[in-house]
This record gives structure tokens, C-alpha cells and sequence, in this order.
């Protein structure tokens, strides 16, 4: 687990409504000064599935939920096809606050950076604490690198397992956002790829 300072009260499996509502208030970094809201993780407080993303987008930024916009469009049909229901997974990110950068009128996802992401650790660590999933599924380079370390490379190690310190069993794949970005010829290579591993993990939870 990170040495990073944790508000009062994140000790222990904190109730997650709990965790929320410090998360809400949160100004350990300065993405809370551009985004709309707070993100937090959503689902089941005793899901044995926890998928984390990098962050949230434009449209989990307005809406105030993980996993509502384009990518997590792909997720709904990747998570079908691997036949895991999402109202039993808990959906979060590494960092919690959109990061963006102007283009006209259109909101460009920009990638956190190593100090905004150490500034979230605390709060994927206590949703961690507190849910105790059988199985963390690592989507994208940001969140395996957080959870795994910055030498972690999806393209080389994903389907592989890990045992994290509390015991929790942790894999990485691609975000559904790379389905979105692939070149059309590979593009459903690249859904079929992400929805392996999720039957990969689904294979841990009975």
C-alpha cells in the first residue's frame, strides 16, 4: 500500500459513502480547479469484481458516474459478451477529477500526471479497503501503472495475474477508450482482446 498521507478517517474499510464525501472535498491536487465534480467509484459495497479506469471523461465529468460516456458504452457491450452483469461490478478511476484542456468548444482528455495521480492513490486504496473485491481489473495503462508501478506495460503483461499485498488478485487490459481509437480493420480485434480478459477475470469470481 502507498505511504501517501490519508485524510482523518480513511483508516480502516471505511463505509464508502463515507470515502465520498471526503473525496467530494478533496484539493490534494489542482484538477478539482477545472473539473465539474468529484467522480467517485460506484457499485455493489461487496463486489467481488472492482474495475478502475485512468480517469473520468467529459461525460462522467457532467454527469457526476464512471463509465457513462463513449468508452463506457464499450464497457456495457464487452462486459455482456463476457457475460458479467455491471450492476455487480464496482466501476472507479486512479484519479477522480476530469483533466482536460480546451479545443474550440470540445473538452480534450489530457493524461494525469505522476504527482496528480499519487494525490488520487489514497482513494482508490480505500475503495480497495473497503469493497475487498476477489479480483481488481487494471483498465489502461494509467490505472495498471498506478496499481503495479510505472515500469508496468499493458502491451507486454496484460492477462497476466498478480497478487496484491492484501491479497486481492489484479490483472490489467486495455480501456475500452483504445477500442474507440483503433484503426477500423483492428478495431474489433481489439474489442474481442478486451472482452478475453474480462472472461479471464470472471473465471476468479466463482
Amino acid at each position: 500500500m502507498s505511504d501517501s498521507p490519508r485524510l482523518p478517517g480513511l483508516d480502516g474499510a471505511t463505509p464508502l459513502e463515507e470515502l465520498r464525501a471526503f473525496a467530494e472535498a478533496c484539493t490534494a491536487c489542482a484538477l478539482y480547479e477545472h473539473a465539474t465534480q468529484t467522480v467517485f467509484g460506484e457499485g455493489p459495497p461487496d463486489a467481488s469484481l472492482m474495475l478502475m479506469g485512468e480517469q473520468p471523461g467529459d461525460q462522467e465529468d457532467r454527469q457526476g458516474h464512471p463509465f457513462v460516456g463513449p468508452a463506457g458504452g464499450v464497457l456495457d457491450r464487452a462486459l455482456d459478451q463476457a457475460a458479467i452483469d455491471r450492476g455487480s461490478v464496482y466501476l472507479t478511476n486512479a484519479v477522480k477529477h476530469f483533466k482536460w484542456e480546451p479545443r474550440g468548444k470540445v473538452r480534450l482528455h489530457k493524461k494525469p500526471n505522476v504527482s496528480e495521480m499519487a494525490a488520487c492513490r489514497q482513494w482508490w486504496e480505500a475503495e480497495l479497503e473497503a469493497v475487498r473485491p476477489k479480483v481488481l481489473g487494471c483498465l489502461g495503462a494509467t490505472a495498471a501503472q498506478a496499481v503495479f508501478g510505472a515500469d508496468f506495460r499493458v502491451t507486454k503483461q496484460r492477462g497476466q495475474w498478480f497478487e496484491l499485498p492484501s491479497g486481492v488478485a489484479a490483472i490489467a487490459t486495455i480501456h475500452p477508450s483504445a477500442v474507440l481509437r483503433a484503426e477500423d480493420e483492428l478495431r474489433d480485434e481489439f474489442f474481442d482482446g478486451l472482452v478475453r480478459d474480462l472472461a479471464l477475470m470472471a473465471t476468479r469470481l466463482d
